[in-house]
């Protein structure tokens, strides 16, 4: 079966269907990613049939729907982020069930011009996958969103710190992801997102030191001290 911009959401549910392999799906659990609703697709495959099959914002929704994981990827992919909206944004958050789901939402979320909105309460959100969303929103930003100013993300910093003691493996990465990007965008965001880096790496607590020290050691490279100077000249 040939997929085109036109072709509906059970046609490309039925195409997927046919690319599933056992192997793939006991991979992607390596990887901790739910995989009971996977059909064991890479992203690799996945990645041209969304550019084959182009954005439709109506099929997106119906292929979140099915709750297949490669669907929902491709409806992430191919939604139109002019018709998201922020109750369409906490439709898809009330589904996430894995970090690769948030992580493709995130860059959904920056071209639909929704990350400032969500980013705050988001991460005031208890749900594990939702306040990762957050966090994986902030990163994301700091590479995409070029046009944001540094205030934004300053601001941002203060999430970091009041949510750097959850210690659940899916939001402290996250965290750990949000501040190093922050750091790396600039040279101007350099310096507060390593005073927080080492503030965080002298807590008491156990995963706010991880976040902070680990952070440390990246923000702190030579290499990166350079491009960042380098990028600045």
């Amino acid at each position: 079966m040939s997929l085109s911009p036109a072709s509906t959401t059970d046609e490309i549910v039925a195409h997927l269907r046919t690319l599933g392999s056992e192997e793939d799906r006991a991979g992607i659990a390596r990887f901790g990613i739910a995989n009971d609703r996977a059909l064991g697709i890479s992203n690799a495959v996945l990645r041209p049939i969304a550019k084959l099959l182009e954005q439709d914002h109506m099929r997106a929704r119906a292929l979140w729907a099915t709750g297949i994981r490669e669907a929902r990827i491709l409806a992430i992919s191919t939604d139109e982020p002019a018709r998201l909206t922020r109750a369409g944004a906490d439709a898809l958050a009330a589904d996430f069930d894995s970090w690769e789901i948030v992580d493709h939402a995130a860059h959904l979320f920056c071209e639909a011009k929704l990350a400032p909105e969500i980013i705050p309460d988001y991460a005031a959100d208890e749900r594990e996958f939702v306040r990762r969303a957050a966090f994986s929103t902030i990163a994301t930003a700091a590479v995409h969103l070029k046009k944001e100013p540094d205030e934004t993300f300053v601001a941002w910093l203060g999430l970091v710190e009041a949510h750097a003691g959850d210690s659940r493996n899916f939001v402290k990465k996250a965290v750990n992801w949000a501040l190093r990007q922050v750091g790396k965008r600039s040279l101007a965001l350099h310096a507060p997102a390593l005073h927080m880096a080492e503030t965080l790496a002298a807590s008491p607590d156990r995963t706010a030191r991880w976040i902070g020290k680990d952070a440390v050691r990246e923000l702190t490279d030579p290499k990166q001290v350079e491009r960042l100077k380098a990028r600045n000249a």
